[in-house]
């Protein structure tokens, strides 16, 4: 009797749930905005984010040709329509620079295929595909076209794993303009030659304790570089500035990865912390280099939604972490609009394990309880919200629920465990856009990755 009563009281509970479930998603219907590829589609959100200082656009997956497609026809717009001067993207500061002088015009690269040629480190899709290429060639024929009193828009790069092609650069640069400085800067940097350019033996060689760490030569050489701004930028006006602030960027670099590397070995959520406040740093001093060509200077970020919405909202930020969404809001307020991308199924191009082919995976329908499942039962296959609106979707939308997040490695097998976290969706970010069917990026290059000795873009998080 009492298997009877359990039986049925676990049906009607299970029945009320559904029903709440789909009140919930016709009150999220209601509240949408779809997508029909109209080129109104995005016109509410171009208010909502034309008039911020920074628009910071995610992904749900570093593989999803929806979330490279539409997160470019949005920067194309804010580009044309509001003035915005610079992308930045959750890639190396050195590799994301040879796109730069491509799309500006003042590179030797022919094509767009050959200025992403930098990102040959696994994984190579993830910056090496057929959507960031149209971009870039987009932007360089956008710049082109532009009167030469108008400022181009640039290319950069937001993250730290190219500690020895940063290296290279700073001595480049010096070899050029100060050998004496130069050869300072070699004896500095020597320290990580021990390595043979293995930047995790360096790590744990140093956190270890087997080996002195560089810190202090990193810190000495970035300190004598900024000392000597003003005689190396006086030379040859804006381009000796641009090439400085190159240099500098790199040498910046160098010292938040030499701390970055040691911390692998402490723990994600330190490394993790490092990491993004290294690219939330990196944007600031961007925007302040912009700044002087004009004002004030509006830049798009393109990283993963783990990076980009605000991680108070999420379990990230009860184990600790912080990421460069929080840190943008805590500094710029309603001058950030932050948004993220969700989808239901499809597939997807990661990898199984690091260093592993890029191989077509099927992306497994959403869990029950996430936000995925729910925006899959409006019945929408693509819409937007705007989560700063103040209605009934928003609202009951506060509750945490289950959001998925696939890297350069999925692993359907380990799914909830591996790539579901909680959050508050309206608090984690201002506008969420769900594909509820996406497909595959296309790589450029179907070869296995190229061996190197730097860290794999994303290690060790994958995001």
């Amino acid at each position: 009797m009492n298997a009877i009563v359990s039986s049925s009281s676990a049906g009607r509970a299970s029945a009320m749930l559904e029903k709440s479930i789909a009140e919930l998603a016709d009150v999220v219907r209601q509240c949408a905005h779809p997508l029909s590829g109209s080129a109104s589609d995005y016109d509410p959100l171009m208010d909502l984010g034309g008039n911020a200082r920074f628009v910071l656009i995610g992904e749900a997956t570093h593989g999803t040709h929806e979330f490279y497609e539409q997160r470019a026809e949005i920067t194309k717009r804010l580009i044309q329509e509001r003035g915005f001067a610079a992308v930045a993207v959750e890639a190396d500061w050195p590799d994301a620079y040879r796109v730069n002088r491509f799309v500006q015009g003042m590179s030797e690269d022919a094509t767009s295929n050959e200025a992403l040629g930098n990102f040959h480190r696994f994984p190579t899709w993830m910056w090496r595909n057929t959507d960031v290429l149209n971009f870039v060639n987009w932007l360089h024929q956008y710049n082109a076209a532009l009167p030469p009193e108008r400022t181009k828009v640039g290319f950069y790069g937001l993250d730290l794993y190219s500690l020895y092609s940063s290296i290279e650069a700073v001595l480049k640069y010096l070899d050029q303009i100060d050998p004496e400085a130069s050869q300072r800067a070699r004896s500095r940097y020597a320290c990580f030659e021990h390595f043979e350019e293995d930047s995790q033996s360096y790590g744990y060689a140093t956190s270890s304790g087997m080996a002195e760490s560089c810190e202090g030569g990193a810190v000495d050489q970035l300190l004598e570089l900024q000392r000597q701004a003003s005689e190396y930028t006086r030379r040859d006006g804006p381009l000796a500035e641009d090439e400085f602030f190159y240099a500098e960027q790199n040498a910046r670099l160098v010292k938040n990865a030499e701390e970055y590397y040691r911390s692998m070995f402490r723990g994600r959520v330190s490394s993790w912390n490092l990491r993004d406040r290294h690219m939330a740093e990196i944007l600031d001093h961007l925007s302040a280099h912009l700044e002087k060509q004009q004002q004030p200077a509006k830049i798009v970020v393109w990283a993963h939604n783990s990076h980009l919405g605000d991680a108070r909202a999420t379990d990230m930020g009860e184990a600790g972490e912080w990421n460069v969404g929080q840190l943008v809001r805590e500094r710029y307020g309603e001058d950030a609009v932050l948004v993220g991308f969700s989808t239901y199924t499809g597939t997807v191009t990661a990898a199984t394990d690091w260093d592993g082919p890029a191989e077509l995976k099927q992306v497994r329908p959403a869990l029950p309880n996430s936000y995925e499942a729910l925006f899959h039962e409006t019945g929408l296959p693509r819409f937007w919200l705007n989560l700063r609106q103040d209605n009934l979707a928003i609202a009951q939308l506060r509750k945490p629920r289950l959001e998925r997040a696939i890297g350069v490695i999925y692993r359907p097998h380990s799914e909830r465990l591996s790539h579901y976290f909680h959050t508050q969706l309206p608090s984690q970010f201002d506008a969420i856009i769900h594909i509820d069917d996406t497909r595959a990026v296309e790589p450029l290059d179907r070869d296995e990755p190229v061996e190197d000795n730097e860290v794999p873009d994303t290690y060790p998080s994958a995001l």
